[in-house]
Order: C-alpha cells, then sequence, then structure tokens
C-alpha cells in the first residue's frame, strides 16, 4: 500500500502515520499578505513579511527540534492528558510503539486537516487549518469525539506561542524584543502590541496586534488565560508537558495585563461532558492586524461552525479555480501530482523564494528570473493582465543591459539587490525575452514590441563595474536625457539592449562571460575570467528568435524601421570582422556604457526592421558554428557534449580528466534549446548524460558529475557535499529545461524519460519524502528538499502543455503538434488536457487507440465544436485566432485523431 493516497480529482491526498517522516510541511496563504507552514505536530511558523511574524520563525532543523507548536489539550478528569497535535511527552515516548496514536493527514491547496485517535484514551481529535482568501487571519477547526462507550469529563486548553517580531530578532536581542510586548486579555483571547519594532538602525513606533482568539462551537468563551510562557508552562514545565495543563490550573481572567515578557495565546475552555459518540467543536482563531477594530471584524466572522466550514468551502473552491488546467493520461496518480505543480506557482506568487522552512535564506520578494519565469505559469493559467505585467517588468532594465535583482511590492517596483552589493548575473538578460516571445505566441499581441516603458536607474553603471558619481537617489529610480526628462523606449529597444550588451561582454575563448553567476547561483567565484558555454548557447537562441520577433511585428503592423536611441548605433556595429575579436567587442561595450553612463542624450535614429533581423540572425548563425567548433567534446563511442564553462583560471571544466570524466547538464540544455546542437549532437549528448549523469533511483538526471574538489575557482557549489543542491543533485529546474529542449527538437522519448522519472520519484514517498509537487531537488538518496517555491513547476506545466501535448499558440494562432508516447494514454486510447487559451476553456482530447509513440503518428483529423482544422505544412493542426475568437461559447472542445 502507497503511504500517500489521492482521495479526489483535484489533488487531495491523505498520509498515515505522517509525524514518522522528517521535515514534513505544508504552505498555507491568503492573497491579503499571511503566510504559514504547517507540519504533522501542528509546528511550523506564520508571518505577514520579514518583520511581522506572528509566530517565531523556523528553519528545516527546528521542525523536529521546537516543541513551541500550535497545541490543543484535552485533560480528563483522572488527569489523562492528551495532545491534538500529538507535542505531548506521553505521545511522543509512544512513538513507534503500539501504543502510538493513529493519524492522518488530509490536505488540500491552502487546506490541512490533522486527524488523531489516542488508543489509550478513546479520544478522536481533527485539528482542520486554513487561511481564508482575503484575511490574514489562520484558523484552526477543532472537533474532539468520544469513541469510547462511557461518558468523558474533558477540560480543553488552547495553548499558541505568540512570536510577534521581525524575524531577525530571533537571534538579535530575543529577550530585549520581548520587553517590549504589552499582553492584554479580553473575553475571547490574548492581544499582543509590542511597543515599537526593534531596529538599531532607527526604532520605530508599532501598531501591529498579533492576536490568537477562540471559543467553542456552542460560543462559549474562554474561561481563563495564561497570557505569557512562564504562565503557562509553569516553573520547570516544558511545552511538552506544561504544568498548566497537567494540573489543570485556573489563569487570570479576562481584562488582565502583563509586559516584558514573552507572550503566550493560551486559554482554558469550561468543562465539556461528552457522552458516548457525542462531539464538540472548537474555533481557535490567529492573526495580526494593525487595529483592534479589524480584529473584532475577523472573530465576528469566523465565530461559529457554519461560519468556518463555509469560509473552508470558499477558499477550496477559490484555489481549485485558479488552478483551471487539468491533464488525463494514463496514470491517475501523474494527473493529480500534474494539479500540485500547477498550483505551485501560485505559492511562488504568494511566498516568493522565502518564508517557508527549507527556504530559510531569503527576506521575502522575488528576484528577477523568478519574475518573469512566473509570467510562464501565468500566461497559461491567468492570462488576464499579464501583457501590462510584462510592459512594467521591463521597467527594471538598465540601459547597459543589466537589471535590478529584486522585486518590491506590487508591479513595476524595483531594488538594485537585496543586499546592496553591485551584482550582475549574466543570464538575466535571456529570461525577458523567452517570456515576451511565449506572450506573442500565446495572444498574437506582437505589438507589445512597439509599447514604451522606461528604463531603471541607480548608481550602479557600466554593467556594475563603475559608481555613478553624479547620480543623486533624489532623482528618483528612472533614466533620464541630458535634458533632465524621463527617457521611455520601445519595449523591442529594451530587448535589443539587453541582448548586444551581452553579445559583446566576452571572456579570453570570445565566450560570454559567467560574471557573478549564471542560472546557477553557486558558480560565483570565476568573475575574472569564468565563462558560460551554457548561456551563450542559449543567447544564440535568443538572437535567433527575437529576429523572428521582428519579421512578424513588420509583416503584421506594417512598419518597416525602428527608432532607437542614437547611443545603440555602437552596439549594431556590422563589422562580422569583430566577432572575432574578444578584445575589440570588450572595447566596443565600454564605448557604449560610458556613452549612457549617467544619462542618455535623447536624440534617435531609424533602422530598417528587415537589416536588423538580419542583424541579429548574423550573429546567431556567428555563435552558433563558433561553439559547435570551439566547445564540442567527442565522447568517443557514439558519446559526446559540450563543455559549460571555463573557470577563473580560464581552463575549460568539462571533458576526461585523469581518473574522471567532468559533465555538467546545463550545457547541454541550453546548446539543444539553444538550437546550437545539430540532431546528431543531441543524440550523442542523450547517450552521455544518460551514461554520467542519470541515476533513476534518485530521480534522474543529475546536474553534474563529482569533480573531486573544492573548486575555488567556479563557486560554492563545490564546497556541497557531493549529491546536495546545485553540485550533482537531481536539480528539478534544469531537469526539466533539458525536458523541454529535447521536446522542441524532436526527441519526445528521451524527453519523457527526463519528466517521468522526476514524476515517479516525487510520488514515491518513500524515497522522496515530500507532499505531493516537484521540489527544487532531489538530494543524493533521492530525497525531495526545498519544496513548493521552484521555478521548475512553471517549466514542468509549459512543457506538459506546449511540448508533451503539444498545445500552444503562435502568432495568437493555436495549433497542436502531440508529442506523446503510447504508455500516456488510458485504455482507451485516449489523453487530454484543459487549459485556457484566448478567453476560453478549452478541452482538448487526443485519440490514439493503438497506442503509438510520437513519431509513429500523423493527425489524420481535427475539429473544434464541428469546425474541422486543417494541418500546416509541419503536420500540426491549426486554430486560427479569428476563428477561435468566432465562437460563442466559452467552453470549447477539440477532438484530434492520431493514426
Amino acid at each position: 500500500m502507497k503511504h500517500l493516497q489521492f482521495t479526489d480529482e483535484h489533488g487531495s491526498f491523505s498520509i498515515e502515520q505522517p509525524e514518522n517522516t522528517s521535515y514534513l510541511y505544508f504552505p498555507l496563504a491568503s492573497e491579503k499578505g499571511l503566510k504559514s507552514s504547517v507540519t504533522p505536530n501542528l509546528g511550523g511558523d506564520a508571518k505577514i513579511d520579514q518583520e511581522t511574524f506572528l509566530l517565531e520563525p523556523v528553519s528545516a532543523e527546528n521542525l523536529h527540534n521546537n516543541r513551541s507548536v500550535r497545541n490543543f489539550w484535552l485533560v480528563s478528569d483522572t488527569g489523562e492528558i492528551f495532545s491534538a497535535s500529538g507535542a505531548s511527552a506521553q505521545q511522543e515516548a509512544s512513538r513507534f510503539t503500539e501504543l502510538q496514536d493513529d493519524s492522518r493527514i488530509t490536505a488540500g491547496f491552502m487546506w490541512h486537516s490533522m486527524e488523531r485517535i489516542s488508543k489509550s484514551q478513546s479520544v478522536r481529535t481533527v485539528v482542520t487549518s486554513f487561511i481564508p482568501v482575503n484575511d490574514n487571519a489562520e484558523i484552526m477547526y477543532i472537533t474532539v469525539r468520544n469513541l469510547s462507550d462511557s461518558a468523558k469529563v474533558l477540560i480543553p486548553f488552547a495553548a499558541v506561542p505568540v512570536y510577534g517580531r521581525s524575524a531577525d530578532n530571533i537571534r538579535d536581542h530575543r529577550n530585549v524584543t520581548s520587553m517590549l510586548h504589552r499582553i492584554r486579555t479580553e473575553s475571547h483571547g490574548v492581544l499582543v502590541r509590542p511597543t515599537m519594532s526593534f531596529d538599531e538602525r532607527g526604532h520605530r513606533p508599532n501598531s501591529m496586534i498579533y492576536y490568537v482568539y477562540g471559543c467553542s462551537g456552542a460560543g462559549e468563551a474562554p474561561e481563563s488565560f495564561f497570557p505569557t510562557v512562564e504562565e503557562f508552562l509553569g516553573e520547570g514545565g516544558t511545552y511538552t508537558h506544561p504544568r498548566a495543563v497537567c494540573e489543570r490550573r485556573t489563569g487570570v481572567p479576562s481584562g488582565s495585563f502583563a509586559a516584558g515578557r514573552e507572550a503566550m495565546g493560551a486559554f482554558r475552555f469550561p468543562e465539556v461532558h461528552l457522552a458516548p459518540g457525542e462531539e464538540a467543536d472548537y474555533i481557535l482563531i490567529l492573526g495580526a492586524e494593525d487595529n483592534r477594530e479589524s480584529i473584532s471584524q475577523i472573530y465576528e466572522k469566523y465565530n461559529t461552525p457554519d461560519k468556518v466550514k463555509k469560509a473552508l468551502d470558499e477558499t477550496k473552491s477559490w484555489w481549485r479555480e485558479k488552478v483551471n488546467t487539468g491533464f488525463h493520461t494514463g496514470d491517475a496518480d501523474f494527473d493529480r501530482l500534474m494539479k500540485w505543480i500547477c498550483f505551485q506557482p501560485f505559492l511562488r506568487r504568494l511566498f516568493g523564494c522565502s518564508f517557508l522552512p527549507h527556504h530559510d535564506y531569503g527576506r521575502g520578494g522575488r528576484g528577477w528570473r523568478d519574475l518573469w519565469q512566473d509570467c510562464l505559469s501565468l500566461l497559461l493559467m491567468d492570462p488576464d493582465g499579464v501583457g501590462q505585467m510584462i510592459e512594467k517588468n521591463f521597467g527594471g532594465v538598465r540601459i547597459d543591459g543589466t537589471n535590478a535583482t529584486i522585486i518590491g511590492e506590487g508591479d513595476g517596483n524595483f531594488i538594485a539587490d537585496r543586499n546592496g552589493i553591485a551584482r550582475v548575473w549574466m543570464d538575466h538578460a535571456l529570461w525577458p525575452q523567452m517570456t515576451t516571445k511565449l506572450y506573442i505566441d500565446q495572444t498574437g499581441d506582437v505589438e507589445i514590441l512597439n509599447r514604451k516603458v522606461p528604463y531603471f536607474k541607480d548608481a550602479q553603471t557600466c554593467r556594475g563595474t563603475q559608481n555613478d558619481e553624479q547620480w543623486d537617489a533624489g532623482q528618483g529610480s528612472l533614466l533620464r536625457t541630458k535634458d533632465g526628462e524621463i527617457y521611455t523606449g520601445s519595449i523591442l529597444e529594451h530587448l535589443l539592449v539587453q541582448q548586444l550588451t551581452a553579445f559583446y561582454e566576452v571572456g579570453s575563448h570570445n565566450i560570454y562571460r559567467l560574471r557573478g553567476a549564471d542560472w546557477n547561483d553557486a558558480l560565483d567565484m570565476a568573475s575574472e575570467r569564468g565563462e558560460s558555454v551554457a548561456f551563450t548557447c542559449a543567447y544564440a537562441g535568443n538572437l535567433r528568435e527575437l529576429a523572428s520577433m521582428i519579421r512578424l511585428l513588420e509583416s503584421r503592423s506594417g512598419e518597416k524601421e525602428a527608432v532607437l536611441p542614437e547611443e545603440l548605433q555602437i552596439l549594431l556595429n556590422g563589422d562580422a570582422g569583430l566577432f572575432e575579436d574578444p578584445d575589440a567587442k570588450n572595447a566596443l561595450l565600454a564605448d557604449y556604457t560610458q556613452s549612457c553612463r549617467h544619462q542618455i542624450s535623447g536624440g534617435h535614429f531609424s533602422i530598417s526592421l528587415s537589416v536588423l533581423a538580419d542583424d541579429l540572425e548574423r550573429r546567431a548563425g556567428w555563435l552558433t558554428g563558433y561553439l559547435r567548433e570551439q566547445e564540442w567534446i567527442d565522447g568517443g563511442a557514439d558519446e559526446g557534449w559540450f563543455n559549460s564553462y571555463y573557470d577563473n583560471h580560464g581552463r575549460a571544466v568539462e571533458g576526461f580528466f585523469p581518473n574522471e570524466v567532468r559533465m555538467m547538464l546545463t550545457g547541454q540544455v541550453f546548446s539543444i534549446m539553444g538550437n546550437v546542437a545539430s540532431d546528431e549532437q543531441i543524440r550523442r549528448i542523450t547517450a552521455s548524460a544518460d551514461h554520467y549523469l542519470y541515476r533513476k533511483e534518485i530521480g534522474g538526471y543529475r546536474l553534474n558529475t563529482d569533480f573531486h574538489e573544492l573548486k575555488f575557482d567556479m563557486g560554492r557549489m563545490f564546497g556541497f557535499a557531493y549529491g546536495e543542491k546545485e553540485n550533482g543533485a537531481v536539480f528539478s529546474h534544469m531537469t526539466v529545461m533539458y525536458a523541454n529542449a529535447l521536446y522542441r527538437r524532436g526527441f519526445a522519448k528521451e524527453g519523457w524519460k527526463a519528466l517521468k522519472t522526476l514524476a515517479e520519484t516525487a510520488l514515491d514517498f518513500d524515497t522522496s519524502r515530500i507532499y505531493p509537487g516537484i521540489p527544487e531537488y532531489f538530494r543524493s538518496d533521492g530525497r525531495g528538499m526545498y519544496h513548493y517555491l521552484t521555478g521548475a513547476a512553471s517549466w514542468f506545466m509549459l512543457t506538459m502543455i506546449t511540448q508533451v501535448f503539444g498545445v500552444r499558440g503562435e502568432a495568437g494562432d493555436l495549433i497542436f503538434a502531440p508529442r506523446l508516447m503510447g504508455e500516456q494514454f488510458d485504455s482507451q486510447g485516449k489523453a487530454s488536457v484543459s487549459l485556457v487559451f484566448a478567453g476560453k476553456q478549452l478541452e482538448v482530447i487526443y485519440e490514439n487507440p493503438e497506442h503509438k509513440d510520437s513519431g509513429e503518428y500523423t493527425i489524420s483529423s481535427a475539429a473544434c465544436e464541428g469546425y474541422r482544422l486543417q494541418t500546416d505544412s509541419a503536420g500540426y493542426a491549426v486554430l486560427p485566432r479569428k476563428v477561435l475568437d468566432g465562437f460563442s461559447g466559452d467552453h470549447l472542445r477539440v477532438t484530434v485523431t492520431l493514426n
């Protein structure tokens, strides 16, 4: 029997005895800002932002160390104690014995329910936790049932420790900041309002009120309170053996006040009498608000079981409707896993890359790369407003081709860098264009290239190598002309600036410099001589795609010329001989960055769109030939691969070394995706990847072989143990991009192998030890790590829809180009995907009665609501946008027959 069982088609699941597995946690969040994590014993934390933690911040190791969890205690009239969270000394002592509680987690999108049965006391509790969509309140709905044949008298205690301050204070002035607490009990709970936000750079008055409220389902208020940790635990007591509970103490009354102590949202309810089979219920509400009235309103909104159940149903419905993409294949568990993968981008939008136990290195917000890759999933699930979002996001680009790296609150708000360090990630110019290309394909809105947006401006200039002493923060964060006017340029212009400046910033091998790092942030110690072959391949593909976008703009708009700032004439030097000379390239780039170091002239010039496209294609062609000749490693015996990097000593990092072979996956992904690798080279690359990198039992393709050295001339990744994170783990993001690249080039069998192995490992709970979804990586023993907040989810969903099922836009039209394998069809030979395109909810059904593999079948017929689709020169079925828009209904079915 599988440990993890799906319980419905929405991906809801259950696990027996979840406390027997370490490091499990589940995310809860609202659209308003509250973000929580919940463990099987109701540990974890809750916060609104870095400065506003309701519960104590936790990292992964705290999950089994901490006992200061959300708890609900029951004490019988004979003195027996039971914790609904399982966090009592007696229950922990009985774990892994025949006396262990029966327990089960059941969970779905943004709700989590823990059922626990005490074998010794014949009591069952169910604690259901969720956060309503539009409130900053975590609700715990608790039911208690008497399973015995005799009546029971129980005294319930609620206990939630309130941290109530910045995460920084967990180690910085923890005790001092407790002195700021002002704690008050009211009829239904405990309120904590610190006097100030403690920050030695500048203390600020505090208005935030943290609270824990509660009542019984019958409307009874608590009868007494324990507003401080010391009062609840008692001298010598612990969170698993609190004296207030064990000794059935009576706390202080409503209206009491305490100050300068660690706060506790703990209270005692009146004793309850339960006949055999009878049930009682309780409601706990915990949250943070900046005024007392809002807390009262929240309490009134959720203070009865009916209100809570209604809110729970609304929460479930909200998130299920958000995940408006669904899959039907021959594997029902895979289909339900895909529901979670499609949900993960929403979690990343809410949590950023922080605020979950493994993601303890961030302080909130998303990075530049995250911003653009998360848009990929939005274009497939929630496309409304993505065009405006893209426009605003381009405002983070600097005129030197670099960009702000941290995104502030809302769209179009940027911060130079989280840590105030001038850093350039050389891959950052890649992602905006990829996202814009998908947007144009999905919508047909090529005119977005003409829309005007500003440039980001700060003291960092000349691609992070100099400071602009003339810049004054009082001028704002927008680039200006010499006349002091805010300068705006087209999105096409922004893309050209990004791609062309990258083209000229090369190292001694004429490969794009690595700088601070590329996609792999852990390659951060080769800034002087490091070069990224992998992303040079990716940029070659970008140059080709940008050229195609320009040609589409010309054909659709009738425009013949682009108007660009006069400084860009430097970058558009058409001398092909320059391409071969790294020193000349760097000198040209320096001329350009100096010309716009502080401001831009405001002058313009015109250039033919066709000439511009030709120029970009010429650059891409030169790069392709150069990379194929210089960077290919012949592995012999039908194997081979591309070198991915040069280290800080200028040496190639991959190839055949004494006693070992060094290979990295990244260079193979982007040489395939960027159309640098030929078909024959792809066949040899896949053979090499299967030979040196593939480990089925731990998720599939490792990021690299073991280099057996610390390699301080490349990056911190080589200090990690081999098989951990960027050093040789199965890194989901790059594996999915490998699959995506293979599908794009027609290698469906190889692409499916990569996706399938990831999915199978994630679903094998005995190996992965995670709830459903794709983690950032699988470590050396196959355990899933850094769950939920990974760009791999967006790419997995993108690949499944646009490549595996082949349902994708091309300049606004919808094409059907399936690359499904025979095993992906159900027993009747059918597979389907539901998704939103052009404002229509589509169900696309493929019929393959003979279960043929991709490459063996062609499209024999295709129809949408009676309209027969034509096929193009590639054999794909095409639904023109004007025809799609002409259908009156919002729900359409497309049936495609394969033979």
